[in-house]
């Protein structure tokens, strides 16, 4: 009988809002855990979460962090968990612990911080280069989700060998609704009827103030309302300075969720007209994938990671350029709908196949 493999998932990022990276994780260890000569044990200060994801399994371990301290953590915490469990192999996010009882497997997700520095305060830059840099170095298997990411890594960090995992769409998305009563209880609830929506966390570099300037300039306001769903990380300037210039009566058809649960997000979306996704910049971007499979049509921008979309080639803009998002707006909302674009999408990024990258990793395949 082959021996069991143990591995060790950090799910810290399950402690704080619902993120990129929590998709990446939920996918790629829902696909995994079927496999029963793994045995998985998943870190967390709040297991709650996972625990709800992952559920009771005979080949599923639930750990607790004893703080949120990302210094005790990574110092304390998990080497302690890692030495007591006799763990063979050890996943995490951007950075390792320097204590080392096992394999190493990291995942870099971007390095957006040294392609745009001027979104990223100096400190986080300073202090973010090094570690990456140095938990790539460290570890065993060094990950990342797409092409766009690995050039950069390997040019920035010199390492070669890196294998891309890249995310994908949660099936729900996928699963057939009646947009009319979905659009009826959308109405009902929120006062919503015809609209447009961005679902990203609120950044600088998440380009918010374009995508209102070219809103309200094109007097889009007067047949749609404008949905931004995300939470506010860093405080965008360009946006609120031009937000206080509206009047009230455009501002009304401006409307802005924070903190929002995944079947109130999932909802929005549903009844949406078109999802607009207008960053500057992305390690990967699966808003506009998931957009796209459910079946609402997806703009996004054609810079970075995005790039590699090519099968929604032609509904991809440049986020610096309003003239071309219009258009591309204007283009989308009077063709229909392409259904063989769900068809791509589900072809092109699945959770199988980034998460057999990984098991092959580990068993040495």
């Amino acid at each position: 009988m082959p021996k069991k493999i143990k591995l060790f998932v950090d799910c810290h990022i399950f402690d704080k809002n619902f993120q990129g990276t929590t998709t990446y994780i939920k996918g790629i260890y829902l696909e995994m855990i079927a496999d029963k000569n793994i045995h998985f044990f998943f870190a967390a200060n709040n297991i709650e979460p996972i625990q709800q994801i992952f559920r009771e399994q005979e080949n599923v371990h639930y750990l607790k962090y004893k703080t949120k301290n990302k210094v005790y953590r990574l110092l304390v915490d998990i080497p302690k968990l890692i030495k007591k469990h006799k763990i063979d192999f050890a996943h995490f996010q951007y950075i390792v612990p320097p204590i080392k009882y096992c394999k190493y497997i990291v995942t870099i997700h971007d390095l957006l911080f040294l392609d745009y520095p001027d979104y990223f305060p100096l400190s986080y830059r300073i202090q973010n280069k090094f570690l990456f840099k140095w938990s790539a170095n460290y570890s065993d298997v060094v990950l990342t989700v797409s092409e766009f990411s690995k050039k950069h890594i390997q040019k920035l960090f010199k390492i070669q060998e890196i294998f891309i995992t890249p995310n994908a769409v949660d099936p729900i998305y996928f699963e057939s609704y009646d947009k009319s009563i979905l659009k009826q209880e959308v109405k009902q609830k929120y006062n919503l009827d015809e609209y447009w929506i961005y679902i990203s966390r609120w950044e600088p570099r998440k380009n918010h103030h374009t995508l209102l300037q070219v809103f309200v300039e094109n007097q889009f306001y007067k047949d749609y309302s404008l949905v931004f769903v995300g939470d506010k990380d860093i405080y965008n300037k360009e946006y609120e300075d031009y937000f206080e210039t509206l009047s009230e009566e455009i501002k009304s058809k401006i409307i802005t969720f924070n903190k929002v649960e995944f079947p109130i997000l999932l909802q929005l979306l549903r009844g949406a007209n078109l999802s607009i996704y207008p960053s500057f910049a992305e390690g990967f971007g699966i808003p506009p994938l998931e957009a796209l499979a459910a079946k609402i049509p997806s703009i996004c921008s054609n810079t970075t990671a995005m790039a590699d979309f090519t099968f929604m080639k032609e509904s991809t803009f440049n986020p610096y350029d309003k003239k071309d998002m219009l258009k591309i707006i204007n283009k989308t909302i009077a063709e229909e709908f392409d259904a063989s674009k769900v068809e791509l999408l589900k072809a092109n990024y699945n959770w199988k196949s980034s998460a057999a990258i990984i098991k092959n990793k580990i068993l040495g395949k």
